[in-house]
This record gives C-alpha cells, structure tokens and sequence, in this order.
C-alpha cells in the first residue's frame, strides 16, 4: 500500500507541473516548486510549535486547493500558480516520504518518524 500511495502523490507532482506548463508559467517557478514552500522551516526558530504550524501551514494540501481554487475564481493567475506550487511542493514531499508535522519536533511526521531509529 505504501508503494501506492507514494505513486498516487508523484501523479499528483506531475499533474500540478502539468498545469504549471499549461498556464505557461516562467521557468524559475519550477524551481519554486522544489524548494519555495520549506523557507516555512525558518518558523522552527521559535520552536516546536511554531515550526510545525509554519510547516503544515506551507504543505496543507487542503489550502494549496483553497488558494488555487480562489485564483480560478477571481480570475486571478497568480493566486492559481501560487496555490499549483504549494500543491506540487507537498505532493512531492509526501512522495519522498515528508508529512505535515506534530509538535514534537521536525521528525516527528504525519506519515511517521523521519530518519532512522537510535
């Protein structure tokens, strides 16, 4: 099942490039997509806490949809990339095996412990 899983979200990785390519956006925002959304570890700063809302806020999948959604309805072409590249970003990571985070600490994963056991 994990094989999967990880399958259906490099599907959804390619399917939110796709649409980046379709709305022919500049080459720099596939860059954006790779790397953009993880400045939200810079939130780990200020704690666990604060890490881990700043981290789930940038790799919710449910608000990467709201804010493409929300550009599609005001016709408004950036909020639509913004909300593709949020979207390809946490497909990408689910793919590589990154969840949304608790508050216990970065490794700590909504699809597991990250790293290896000590």
């Amino acid at each position: 099942m994990k094989t999967l899983l990880k399958l259906e979200e490099l599907a959804m990785f390619f399917a939110s490039i796709y649409a980046l390519h379709y709305l022919q956006v500049s080459w720099w925002w596939y860059l954006i997509v790779f790397v953009g959304p993880d400045i939200s570890m810079i939130g780990y700063l200020a704690g666990n806490k604060v890490g881990a809302a700043c981290y789930n806020l940038f790799h919710h999948k449910g608000i990467a949809i709201a804010i493409l959604m929300t550009g599609i309805f005001l016709s408004n072409w950036n909020l639509e990339v913004i909300g593709l590249v949020l979207f390809g970003h946490s497909s990408l990571d689910r793919f590589a095996g990154y969840g949304l985070k608790y508050n216990q600490g970065f490794k700590f994963t909504s699809l597991g412990k990250i790293g290896k056991e000590e």
